[in-house]
């Protein structure tokens, strides 16, 4: 090839990307991170200690460090800063269980050109329903994604110096923003309003983290719920926004506004890109997510969470980078 001539290598690795999700998700059931964390940095140990071959840790092993999660120095493996902070397990913002997760999610891909062509699902969509045992599996394993999200939120609202405040958490699904917004603040009292099967989760999950007496939940779903009036200090909408189309973000909207006190905070926390799709990336990516599994929802910009807000009655809206999501507060 000229000098000038693009390689392949690139479009290569894309259309591979799959290995990506495979390895990282059989690395991740066999805690091979957290092995390597403790001290099995040959593949001998690490084969040994996960109970798996050495041809397959060997593969491993090979395959993390070429999608850049794994470093061998001087014959010694070791996790890279990202995988040591996200995928070692008991860790609060651990993607483990998610990664393993994912793994089952590749084959639902195989559907995407024929949902592109009709611009929805072309199956009916049967995940969010109140009674899916699936609940169990997908609620703790997604929970460490929001946290670094509810830190940064902590810290923009101030809320370790808040006082008694009244939190509302509308879909809180685990109760991980709760949990951390009642750890920053042991005079807060937080509300959880989601379908009861998934509340009963977020109650001992809240109650692991020791915050549980201030923790209460509503059994609902929040498009018919009522949220009550004047009776919170925050509320939260945290990766719901990309389910939604404008007509029922702006509704939902409407009624939080509502149930905050005067001078009450709303935060709203998604996957949101830029005014001209430009990106970021991963809310880009996202978006195909949302095709396949939803028929209004999708990756919203600034421009239209900003509009949305103001037309439910709030003032004054702000943008706080929590990638890969992003948290919009508004008053």
């Amino acid at each position: 090839m000229t000098d000038n001539q693009p390689t392949p290598d690139t479009v290569l690795r894309l259309i591979n990307g799959y290995w990506a999700t495979g390895v990282l998700g059989a690395a991740a059931a066999h805690s091979l991170f957290t092995h390597l964390e403790n001290g099995a940095d040959t593949t001998e140990r690490l084969a040994d200690r996960a109970g798996i071959s050495e041809r397959g840790a060997q593969t491993l092993l090979d395959g993390l460090i070429g999608v850049g999660l794994i470093e061998l120095h001087r014959g010694r493996y070791r996790n890279t800063p990202e995988a040591a902070a996200y995928l070692v397990e008991g860790k609060a913002a651990s993607l483990s269980s998610f990664a393993q997760l994912k793994l089952k999610h590749m084959g639902a891909l195989t559907h995407l050109p024929d949902v592109v062509r009709a611009g929805g699902p072309v199956t009916d969509p049967t995940t969010e329903v109140a009674d899916n045992p699936h609940w169990e599996e997908v609620v703790p394993a997604i929970a460490a994604q929001s946290v670094p999200a509810a830190t940064v939120g902590a810290e923009v609202l101030g809320l370790a110096d808040a006082g008694e405040i009244s939190i509302l958490d509308v879909g809180g699904g685990s109760g991980i923003y709760s949990s951390i917004w009642l750890q920053t603040n042991p005079a807060a009292r937080a509300t959880q309003l989601d379908w009861e099967p998934i509340n009963a989760i977020a109650r001992r999950l809240v109650a692991e983290r020791g915050v549980g007496d201030r923790f209460t939940t509503v059994d609902g779903d929040f498009h018919t719920t009522d949220f009550g009036t004047a009776a919170y200090d925050v509320a939260l909408y945290s990766h719901i926004a990309h389910q939604e189309g404008a007509e029922g973000n702006i509704e939902v909207f409407t009624r939080l506004r509502a149930a905050l006190k005067p001078g009450g905070a709303l935060v709203v926390c998604d996957y949101v890109v830029d005014d001209d799709r430009g990106g970021p990336a991963f809310p880009l990516i996202f978006a195909s997510e949302m095709l396949l599994k939803s028929q209004q929802g999708g990756t919203w910009r600034q421009s239209e969470y900003r509009d949305w807000l103001i037309k439910a009655g709030f003032q004054d809206v702000s943008f706080h980078s929590a990638p890969p999501a992003t948290l919009v507060v508004a008053r």
